[in-house]
C-alpha cells in the first residue's frame, strides 16, 4: 500500500468521524443552486479531507463536491466526494458514502469508497488489485446478458436519452435486474455479486474512486458510449467482463 493509498484511508476515516456525529445528532439541510441538498456534515467532511491529504501532499490539486477546484493543473489531482447520496443522508438511510480517487498524470490511479453507516469499504491502486475490507475483490466471469444481473441507477434521466430502448431489451434478456445505486452496485460489482451497472446523471466525482475499483478487481468501466472516463464525464456503462460490457454497449449504442 503506497503512502497516497494509506493517505486517502486515513482521510476517509476523519470524514467518517464526521458524518457519523452529524448522523446521529442532526443537521440542517440547505439546498444548492443545483436543486440538490448540502448539509454541514459535507462541508465539515470535506474540510477534514483536504486537511489530510494536503497535510501528507502540500503540493497536489483538489476538486472537490463542496470547496471546489484547487491547483487543478497540478500533476497530482485529488477529486473529493464527502458524501455521495445526501439525499439518501438527509433522509436517514445508509446508502451514502465518502468518494476519494487520485488522478496522476491525466490517469485514475486510486480509489477509496467508505460507506460509513453501511460498514463497508472499498479501496485499489493500480496495479495492485482492489480490495474490499480486508478481502481481495474480483469481478464474476459472467460473460453473456442471459447469466447477468443488472443493476441500474438514475432511471428518470436514462428513461429521456437515446439508450432507452436499448436498455429494455438488455432488461428482457438479462438473468435478473435491480437498482442498487449510489456506490453499493459498484461494490457489488468488483466482488463479483453483480455483473453489470448502467446509470446516467452523475459526475466524475461520484465515480472516479469507484472506477479504479472496479478496473482493478478485473472489469471494465467506461460511460454509456464505450469512452474512457473524463473529468466531464456523466454516464456509465460497467461490466465483469469485455464480452459482456461489448454485448450491453451494442444494444445501447445501434
Amino acid at each position: 500500500m503506497s503512502p497516497y493509498l494509506k493517505t486517502a484511508i486515513d482521510a476517509a476515516l476523519q470524514a467518517q468521524e464526521v458524518i457519523r456525529r452529524y448522523y446521529r445528532q442532526g443537521f440542517e439541510v440547505e439546498i444548492k443552486s443545483d436543486q440538490t441538498p448540502v448539509t454541514i456534515a459535507d462541508l465539515e467532511s470535506e474540510k477534514a479531507i483536504k486537511s489530510t491529504l494536503f497535510g501528507a501532499f502540500p503540493d497536489h490539486g483538489s476538486y472537490g463536491e463542496e470547496t471546489g477546484r484547487e491547483r487543478m493543473e497540478a500533476e497530482h489531482l485529488w477529486l473529493i466526494d464527502p458524501i455521495d447520496g445526501t439525499k439518501s443522508f438527509v433522509r436517514r438511510y445508509p446508502f451514502f458514502s465518502t468518494q476519494i480517487a487520485l488522478r496522476s498524470g491525466g490517469e485514475l490511479v486510486l480509489g477509496v469508497s467508505n460507506a460509513p453507516e453501511f460498514g463497508e469499504m472499498a479501496y485499489a491502486e493500480a496495479g495492485q488489485g482492489a480490495f474490499l475490507g480486508d478481502e481481495p475483490a474480483r469481478v464474476s466471469g459472467v460473460t453473456t446478458l442471459e447469466e447477468a444481473t443488472l443493476s441500474v441507477g438514475n432511471i428518470k434521466t436514462l428513461a429521456g436519452g437515446p439508450g432507452w430502448q436499448g436498455l429494455g431489451e438488455i432488461v428482457q434478456r438479462v438473468n435478473r435486474t435491480r437498482g442498487y445505486g449510489d456506490f453499493y452496485h459498484y461494490h457489488l460489482l468488483a466482488s463479483g455479486r453483480i455483473d453489470l451497472v448502467v446509470e446516467s446523471d452523475v459526475n466524475i466525482l461520484d465515480i472516479a474512486a469507484l472506477s479504479v475499483v472496479v478496473r482493478e478487481a478485473g472489469g471494465v468501466f467506461t460511460d454509456l458510449q464505450g469512452n474512457p472516463l473524463t473529468l466531464e464525464t456523466t454516464s456509465v456503462l460497467a461490466a465483469a467482463t469485455p464480452e459482456l460490457h461489448a454485448a450491453a454497449l451494442e444494444r445501447l449504442n445501434p
